[in-house]
């Protein structure tokens, strides 16, 4: 068989997805992949219904179609304070998955260095290295999660020419303050670097923290890139729709990228998202006070159980601490990701290795759980969990 690329022996599946496959197999709750089990909005699915009626079923314009589009520069532009050019300003993505390798391949050149906040979602890596970048990961300081400001301003001085920002934070659940925002937008003007935030959480935010977009933030705009998607506010992971906005030069770039790797998003989808866009604050007020709930369930069952974890500020995240169950005789010898896939089968409750989020041997002793579920669903995991305390 002929040789294949080099680049792909540098990164594994993802650990993320794979854990969803030992979770179907083994009949487990999946807190694993940050997925809802319950419906999107209603007026989502009356959409999508009318939309596999009507269409439109053929391709739209590569980079999103118009009305999409107009919706979301008006729902992005009131959140940022500016008027957004539908026109030059968006690319519509296949999730923002894709516009994140597109926002990379459109700013970075082989050889470029680009910063990545570690703990870290797995794909900025891979992501980094299918654009032939080098990674440069800048910790995030547990337990608070807090910027390690010398090594940040090491990195800008050692030459990276862009800067992944997760805000709030997969897998930490950190929500970056307008303060640290405005110290990292100052360092990414001084050494003429780009910013590229990844906001797909940007409505799941707990009081008191907020959220603060960086593009909103004075002459930042030029610097940065904003990457987001409507999987998780509107609970359509499945749709796939994600976008990329920032400054006209760029986007320019990007949907060259996203034109020749996918040619464009689904047409019915974007019509029937479409609704969501339009939604009034309330809706966002609603979700807000949902995964707020979801938070209390959870994270008092976990310390119930007697389970250290992290109080994630935005996301629906949760790292837990596994050391003392990895100290125990039975495990001997289990790394992370084999006492993941023991709960799994033994417990029923599918989690994420913490290894998967580090560059080092710092996430060893951790695992990722979600708590994007039904109310039963997250009572049910946590009496599953209960047996961890009989070990």
């Amino acid at each position: 068989m002929p040789q294949i690329s080099n680049k792909t022996f540098k990164f594994t599946e993802s650990v993320i997805r794979r854990m969803t496959r030992i979770a179907d197999e083994h009949g487990a709750i999946n807190l694993s992949q940050g997925f809802p089990d319950f419906d999107p909005p209603k007026e989502l699915m009356q959409a999508l219904k009318k939309a596999a009626q009507e269409g439109p079923h053929q391709y739209e314009i590569t980079f999103g179609s118009k009305t999409f589009r107009e919706a979301l520069a008006i729902k992005q532009g009131n959140a940022i304070d500016r008027d957004i050019d539908p026109e030059t300003e968006i690319v519509i993505t296949c999730g923002a998955t894709e516009a994140m390798i597109c926002a990379m391949m459109s700013v970075l050149n082989p050889g470029d260095k680009v910063g990545i906040f570690s703990p870290y979602y797995e794909n900025y890596h891979a992501d980094a290295i299918i654009t032939g970048a080098e990674a440069v990961f800048i910790p995030l300081v547990p337990p608070e999660y807090n910027v390690d400001w010398q090594a940040l301003e090491k990195a800008f001085a050692d030459g990276i020419k862009a800067l992944v920002v997760c805000n709030p934070s997969n897998p930490c659940g950190k929500v970056f303050t307008k303060e640290e925002l405005i110290k990292i937008g100052k360092l990414a003007k001084e050494h003429d670097a780009w910013v590229i935030t990844d906001e797909v959480y940007e409505h799941i935010v707990y009081e008191p923290s907020v959220h603060t977009y960086m593009s909103s933030l004075p002459g930042m705009w030029e610097n940065t890139l904003s990457v987001s998607s409507l999987s998780k506010t509107y609970s359509i992971t499945g749709w796939r729709l994600g976008y990329l906005i920032g400054p006209e030069e760029a986007v320019d770039a990007a949907r060259k990228v996203h034109d020749f790797l996918t040619v464009g998003a689904a047409a019915p989808l974007q019509e029937a998202a479409l609704t969501g866009l339009l939604f009034n604050k309330s809706y966002y007020k609603q979700l807000q006070q949902l995964y707020t709930e979801k938070r209390e369930i959870f994270l008092s069952g976990l310390s119930n159980i007697g389970i250290k974890h992290t109080v994630p500020q935005g996301s629906y995240f949760v790292l837990a601490d596994i050391s003392q169950y990895l100290d125990l005789p039975r495990f001997k010898g289990f790394d992370d990701v084999a006492f993941c896939e023991w709960m799994t089968r033994e417990i029923g409750v599918a989690a994420v290795p913490g290894s998967s989020f580090f560059p080092d041997n710092s996430g060893d002793c951790l695992m990722r759980l979600h708590f994007a579920r039904g109310e039963e669903s997250l009572k049910e995991a946590i009496s599953r969990l209960e047996r961890l305390a009989d070990l």
